[in-house]
């Protein structure tokens, strides 16, 4: 009995938690792409875990490979952290 009741207080707790992989998911539009210099110009909505306003702003990318998948005018999702203290562009797809 004790365990039925500790799986279903376990599963309400999994499933009133936000999705893992797009807790800190960002959608926005790609302004312009510079693959030598390793970043991409995007025009985002707010970034809460950076505490950052919707913007227009240059980012880095973690993985200059990031660069092949984009073109300005894309509508893509990111995930950004500070990557030794420079705002970075740590994952990206397109957007759903």
């Amino acid at each position: 009995m004790f365990r039925k009741i500790a799986m279903i207080a376990l599963a309400a707790t999994l499933f009133s938690l936000p999705a893992w992989s797009d807790g800190n998911m960002v959608k926005a539009e790609v302004v312009k792409v510079d693959k030598p210099a390793g970043k991409v110009t995007l025009k985002h909505d707010p970034i809460k875990n950076l505490d950052m306003d919707a913007m227009t702003m240059v980012f880095r990318v973690a993985d200059p490979a990031m660069l092949d998948k984009v073109k300005a005018g894309d509508r893509i999702e990111i995930e950004a952290d500070r990557v030794n203290g420079a705002i970075t562009i740590v994952r990206l797809g397109k957007a759903r």
